[in-house]
């Protein structure tokens, strides 16, 4: 699929036939009980020039969330160590900034990477725009993949961040894609967007020369003080639905089920499984949004009959 017209009508399938598809390219590419545990750090909190409107990290905003500055390559590690005994096998860290400074700060987290390598784990990075040099680095230092999200359409992008635009997004992505980093690259659904807004950005994200080797979806978290505080909850159907179009879509990606799960019920998630979604963050805290914790995915997991942990050949 590459036309907003075919994406709609994937989209607006009856739902159990819609589902129906998603599991067969689900199946045909990739191995269903391969759901990848992923863990995601904060390793730099607070204080982003951003005005993103959905995050409570932006300076712009009054929220609850405190400054923190850049933790040490000690901490990650630990961190790191315990997600990898806790079954995660992509350690994810984020730093609150519009773009890394080249110096020190920015050496500190080419050995952050450098040390989850080392424990045998995939390495991914969120840190804002990029040049050609960072992301040149970034890869020698042995990062597994870069995660930029597109968040909406570039029609309602302005609507929620006017600090950068849309093809800045894209230049990163493409920046990164050329140094040889997978890139992971999705959005937010539920910021007053529209389904056609969701459906064009994942046109967005099939035009690109270099597919996403993942696409996570999230469901925005409302923080107080931001301008989408009481924004609505997301439609249930919406999400499967948009899950399913985007596994059907990119059929080798992870398609990655993110924010939002503590307010799902089990059955909804097994439901996004079943639409596609193969890949979820575990752990108290996704940066600074809620998450389920460690024990509540297991049981997830035992009810759905997967392992408790990745098979070492799935990939």
């Amino acid at each position: 699929m590459k036309t907003l017209d075919e994406f709609r009508s994937a989209y607006r399938l009856p739902l159990p036939e819609l589902i129906l598809r998603a599991a067969e390219v689900h199946r045909t590419h990739r191995n269903y009980a391969d759901v990848q545990r992923c863990a995601l750090l904060s390793i730099k909190t607070g204080g982003c020039p951003e005005d993103c409107s959905y995050c409570s990290q932006s300076a712009h905003y009054d929220t609850p969330v405190g400054r923190a500055p850049l933790m040490t390559v000690d901490e990650v590690r630990d961190r790191a160590e315990q997600a990898r005994a806790a079954g995660a096998t992509r350690f994810c860290m984020g730093a609150a900034w519009r773009a890394p400074k080249d110096g020190p700060e920015f050496d500190r987290v080419l050995e952050m990477v450098r040390t989850v390598r080392g424990l045998g784990m995939e390495a991914c990075v969120t840190l804002g725009m990029l040049t050609a040099d960072q992301a040149r680095r970034l890869s020698e230092a042995g990062l597994t993949a870069y995660n930029h999200n597109l968040d909406t359409s570039r029609e309602f992008y302005p609507q929620i961040v006017t600090t950068r635009t849309y093809d800045d997004r894209l230049d990163t992505l493409r920046a990164v894609a050329a140094a040889g980093i997978s890139v992971c690259s999705g959005g937010i659904i539920g910021m007053g967007e529209t389904e056609d807004d969701r459906l064009r950005m994942l046109v967005e994200l099939a035009a690109l020369a270099t597919p996403p080797e993942s696409v996570p979806i999230n469901c925005l978290m409302p923080s107080k003080g931001t301008p989408l505080e009481m924004a609505p909850a997301v439609d249930s159907i919406e999400l499967v639905r948009l899950i399913a179009v985007a596994r059907i879509a990119f059929p080798r990606a992870r398609v990655r089920l993110s924010a939002g799960r503590d307010r799902m019920s089990r059955e909804l998630q097994i439901l996004c499984f079943l639409a596609g979604a193969d890949s979820v963050f575990f752990g108290e805290k996704l940066l600074t949004a809620p998450n389920p914790d460690e024990t509540a995915d297991a049981e997830l997991f035992r009810a759905m009959g997967l392992p408790a942990s990745v098979p070492a050949h799935c990939s």
